[in-house]
């Protein structure tokens, strides 16, 4: 899945679990399909051409809607030296092509990736992250997010979350009565009809749990790639703890605003330490990512 001249190195565990999720969440795609036709059998055509024109819509332009809704401008070499001096020196540690760089306007610090692939992949970070971080710390960052476009798995994120979009979508419809009121007693085909919501939400769950599993994951393995690149691990952790720690101190209505995109940040922004996104967490703890790296310094140290 990585690209072959990526001098990242390559994450064998993460490859086997991006292939993994890709299979089930197609398994579980194909599934889906096959129980909509089954239910709504006069109505195929229209069926198979609304879910292959919403998942070409996702596979093109998700990235972009995702960069949209974050705030990300495109910005030049001359409106931002630093940041794209920075992004310059991770392509050269890499071997691997410059992405898009974008700066978005929030005083959350953080940073995220998108893109299909290396010649689509769009780097930004946040006004308030510049604003935070000293030059090897925003490289730490920076080379966290590389990562993720040389392993490929943004991308395959962005596929993978389709299937629980559009589950969701079918179970909402469902419940407000779309299909129920459209089943007649005891017909077979309105028993279906009436079994979609409960397959829909079952799709939407194990979509969702399969999808949280390879991001959690995935976080572990960009901190580590990034660390063993830059030789620095001990910059990227301490950008780790000022940003997890900033976090308290930025406004509430500014991290509901980030919230809902937090599979895409480098760090995860919550409302509030009741929120619902503690437990469901697309990244793993900080604990679990200071240990990891702390264990990559010392390797890192030994003669």
């Amino acid at each position: 899945m990585a690209r072959a001249r990526s001098r990242y190195a390559p994450d064998r565990g993460l490859t086997t679990r991006m292939v993994t999720t890709m299979f089930f969440i197609g398994l579980l795609y194909v599934v889906f399909v096959g129980v909509l036709l089954a239910a709504l059998r006069g109505s195929w055509p229209l069926i198979l051409i609304i879910t292959g024109g919403l998942f070409v819509a996702q596979f093109w332009f998700s990235d972009r809607i995702a960069a949209y809704g974050m705030g990300a401008r495109e910005v030049t070499p001359e409106e931002a030296p630093e940041l794209h001096g920075t992004i310059d020196r991770i392509c050269a540690l890499a071997d691997m092509p410059k992405p898009r760089v974008a700066i978005a306007q929030s005083d959350v610090p953080n940073a995220f990736a998108t893109g299909r692939n290396e010649k689509t992949a769009l780097v930004c970070a946040t006004t308030g992250l510049l604003r935070r971080l000293e030059p090897e710390e925003l490289e730490g960052v920076l080379a966290h997010e590389m990562s993720h476009v040389a392993h490929r798995d943004v991308a395959v994120m962005t596929i993978a979350s389709f299937l629980g979009v559009l589950a969701g979508v079918i179970t909402r419809i469902a419940l407000w009565g779309g299909f129920a009121r459209n089943s007649r007693g005891s017909d077979p085909a309105g028993i279906i009809v009436l079994l979609i919501p409960l397959i829909s939400a079952v799709v939407y769950a194990l979509s969702f749990l399969l999808t949280r599993l390879l991001s959690r994951y995935r976080e572990l393995s960009a901190d580590r790639t990034a660390a063993l690149l830059t030789g620095r691990p001990s910059a990227l952790a301490s950008a780790l703890t000022k940003i997890s720690g900033q976090m308290a101190r930025i406004p509430t209505e500014d991290l509901r605003k980030a919230e809902p995109y937090n599979a895409f940040y480098f760090v995860p922004a919550f409302a509030s330490k009741e929120s619902l996104g503690r437990l469901i967490s697309s990244h793993p703890t900080l604990e679990q990512r200071l240990d990891q790296l702390a264990r990559i310094s010392a390797d890192l140290s030994r003669p």
